[in-house]
């Protein structure tokens, strides 16, 4: 019974954060620069071990194993949306 109570308190918590990050409005250019700098545009994860350019094997991007991927990368398009609409400036540096 603790463990089944437990998962739904971590459950709702997770919840919430998501709800936190996808109410996140856009406002100030500094920010959104600031989030377009540090969410990176692809997922970094994704790796080839090569030993004398024969591929051994390919560690899958992890991404999607993150509780938060889906909305982390929607406040990152919100900021590009921000940037490019509101401000008038040129995203592809972010691209």
């Amino acid at each position: 019974m603790i463990s089944f109570y437990s998962s739904i308190s971590e459950f709702n918590f997770l919840n919430f954060i998501r709800q936190r990050l996808e109410s996140i409005e856009i406002t100030n250019p500094h920010l959104a620069h600031t989030l377009c700098k540090m969410i990176p545009a692809r997922c970094p994860f994704a790796r080839e071990v090569k030993i004398f350019e024969r591929t051994l094997f390919r560690i899958p991007p992890l991404c999607k194993l993150n509780p938060f991927y889906e909305q982390i990368v929607s406040l990152r398009f919100k900021c590009l949306c921000y940037l490019a609409n509101e401000c008038g400036e040129d995203i592809t540096v972010y691209c």
